[in-house]
């Protein structure tokens, strides 16, 4: 059975914005869906976080579909880089993700080192990133890094924020949608 984990933001939580829908849409389409509660979101720590996300996931391979918001995606990033050899996914959408850091300390502790891009893409060859061209956090250069350092598909969305929920009346995300079903065929 084809699964899908998707991973909240920094202060976000399983029931957040998009994540409901996008969670009965796939569930629709015969998916398995977990969303987690990340520990601490409002003071989120890497180990913490990745621990997280590896015990949700337990043993992943070419039916797992992870899909992060914000700082959710490079939690995926830093979960990928501490797979074993033999471990894959079918692939991973990051929404409004970063692999470099932000001006928040809060979240430094996600970049004591930098990511190890070709261990990312030695556990997952399908990646899909999506942006909004008015995200007052995300930088839209984290486009062009993705699509360096990952070969991402980009999808640029006029407007919609940060994808945040009630802060940018996103309350569904047709596009993760269409991108999670292209990738799992």
């Amino acid at each position: 059975m084809k699964r899908c984990i998707i991973v909240h933001g920094w202060e976000g939580f399983p029931e957040e914005g998009w994540f409901p829908w996008l969670k009965q849409q796939l569930e629709a389409h015969g998916f398995s869906v977990d969303v987690p509660a990340m520990p601490h979101a409002d003071k989120p720590q890497m180990t913490e976080w990745v621990q997280q996300l590896s015990g949700t996931i337990g043993n992943p391979n070419a039916d797992t579909f992870l899909v992060g918001h914000s700082l959710g995606c490079i939690t995926i990033l830093r979960y990928l880089e501490s797979l074993s050899e033999n471990q894959t996914i079918g692939g991973a959408v990051l929404v409004a993700g970063f692999g470099e850091r932000l001006k928040f300390d809060e979240l430094a502790n996600f970049f004591t080192t930098p990511v190890n891009w070709d261990k990312v893409k030695n556990h997952g060859e399908k990646f899909s990133a999506i942006f909004s061209t008015s995200d007052p956090y995300v930088p839209l250069s984290n486009a062009d890094l993705f699509k360096a350092k990952l070969n991402a598909n980009i999808t640029t969305l006029p407007g919609p924020g940060h994808f945040s929920g009630p802060e940018d009346n996103c309350f569904e995300l047709p596009e993760t949608l269409e991108v999670i079903l292209k990738l799992a065929n």
